[in-house]
């Protein structure tokens, strides 16, 4: 403990840390006074990441609090994702806050990513745009990368490395990795597949340019898409030259009706988890689409983020129930980061030797070492530990944002929000969501309208990712969201 002098002369007690003094801990809310003192300080850089707190137990006693109160701020710390636990390492930073919301003369915020025709620089444009919070959909907590997890496999991986390893690789991917991917498809998605028929590729992106050429050389040139879609998707299917009709999604899934009408021999669903809405395909919309298929469809499972459930039971892959007339598509970028750059392709027998040599001519396979790594990852069960963690951290956040959507956007409708990394927000229509996404970004946040992922007119919406985030930054972002549309209704 360190006593100190006060101003009267008489004796105070505190902590060297962040000059914290026993006399100002509040008589209520403690442990919310010292989550926000180190909060604070995390966000101003006087802790920067890879600080060490100190021991709770000593911390408690300089400010003369119960060891409960220090823990407890550390725990609300650790949910927010700004600290980590490490055991003999103590609790370190590992990330800091998003930094204050500067004054309206001092924001240089541009609106111009929203438009109604979004083209292929708006996400570009959207990335670049000045903002304190980040609610667009698709973003992992990149806070929660098992760094250490990786490093230590990465050393394991390297010390049995022969030189040979280091070589040019087989195009359709390290085979540990390929059997390390059948194995996990097995138990987290029903699909039995040989590592053969599994082609390792840079993300679900790289997955549809490879197809592009492959669904024309065999007559394909359209590809229905479901609506609402995502944006990214279609701009993906046309600038390899596939039309892209769109076939509605309603609470059962895509209306095969409505697809057989487009008379796309071929179409691209989320079935698992459909984007943007959060639809799950019912049992019996699957039946219809495997009739679809057996009299000569085509069905593209792109299965993005299936992994990431909450509130429902898991639901197999399409893949599980068809091989033969399904090509299936994932990735780890919702599970890890996207810059790994890693995902699988399991096409249907007749495509692999097609998209092999596509995969062959664009770039020789993707790089060995990573694929190593994460295969061991996946042997280990760091992996599953991994998704667990994210689970329960995804939960809480979840949950923040549904809060603070009833508090402030009374009336508006939350969707798919049992599963995924964003929920769908609907409301009244009285106000374009391309005009709000846009005032919303004049306050520093950042969201995807729902017009964005149209084709057809409809209700007006917001996509809003919530995995980056903690529960604090994630209600404040959802405050300046209605206070944007306050402003413009």
């Amino acid at each position: 403990m360190n006593p100190v002098t006060d101003r009267d002369g008489a004796t105070a007690h505190g902590s060297d840390f962040l000059q914290l003094r026993a006399d100002d801990v509040p008589a209520d809310g403690k442990a919310d006074w010292l989550a926000r003192q180190v909060r604070q300080a995390i966000t101003d850089s006087r802790l920067t990441v890879g600080s060490r707190l100190p021991a709770t137990r000593l911390l408690a006693a300089e400010l003369r609090v119960s060891r409960g109160v220090v823990t407890e701020a550390y725990r609300r710390l650790a949910e927010d994702g700004h600290v980590e636990g490490r055991r003999r390492g103590g609790t370190v930073v590992v990330a800091a806050p998003p930094p204050p919301l500067p004054s309206r003369t001092e924001q240089h915020v541009s609106t111009a990513p929203f438009t109604s025709s979004p083209d292929s620089r708006a996400f570009d444009a959207l990335r670049a745009a000045d903002a304190r919070i980040d609610l667009t959909p698709g973003r992992p907590d990149l806070s929660a990368f098992p760094r250490t997890a990786w490093l230590r496999a990465e050393r394991a991986v390297l010390a049995e490395l022969s030189s040979a390893d280091l070589g040019y690789g087989d195009p359709r991917g390290a085979p540990r990795l390929r059997r390390a991917v059948a194995d996990w498809l097995a138990r987290s998605r029903g699909i039995a597949v040989e590592p053969d028929g599994i082609l390792i590729v840079a993300g679900i992106a790289q997955a549809l340019t490879l197809l592009h050429p492959v669904l024309r050389a065999d007559g394909i040139t359209a590809v229905a898409v479901e609506e609402p879609g995502s944006l990214g998707t279609r701009q993906h299917l046309a600038h390899g030259g596939l039309s892209t009709p769109p076939v509605p999604v309603d609470a059962h899934g895509p209306d095969v009706t409505a697809l057989r009408a487009t008379g796309a021999p071929a179409v691209l669903l989320t079935p698992a988890h459909q984007f943007p809405t959060g639809v799950v395909t019912s049992g019996e919309r699957r039946r219809e689409l495997l009739r679809w298929a057996a009299d000569g469809g085509l069905i593209l499972e792109d299965d993005y983020d299936a992994e990431h459930r909450y509130d429902r039971p898991p639901v197999p892959a399409l893949r599980s129930l068809l091989s033969d007339r399904l090509c299936y598509m994932g990735s780890v970028s919702k599970l890890l980061a996207p810059a790994l750059r890693t995902g699988w392709l399991l096409p249907p027998r007749r495509h692999l030797e097609a998209l092999t040599d596509a995969k062959r001519f664009t770039d020789l396979g993707s790089a060995v070492l990573p694929q190593l790594v994460l295969a061991r990852l996946m042997e280990t069960g760091q992996l599953e530990r991994h998704l667990r963690l994210l689970r329960a951290r995804h939960v809480r956040r979840r949950d923040a944002v549904i809060a603070a959507v009833r508090e402030h956007l009374p009336g508006a409708a939350v969707h798919g929000a049992a599963a995924g990394l964003h929920l769908t927000v609907t409301y009244t229509p009285d106000v374009p969501d391309i005009g709000l996404a846009a005032a919303a970004l004049a306050l520093g946040v950042k969201c995807h309208p729902l017009s964005w992922h149209r084709q057809l007119p409809g209700r007006p919406g917001l996509v809003l990712g919530y995995a980056a985030d903690p529960p604090g930054t994630l209600t404040e972002g959802v405050a300046l969201l209605g206070k944007a549309l306050r402003t413009l209704a």
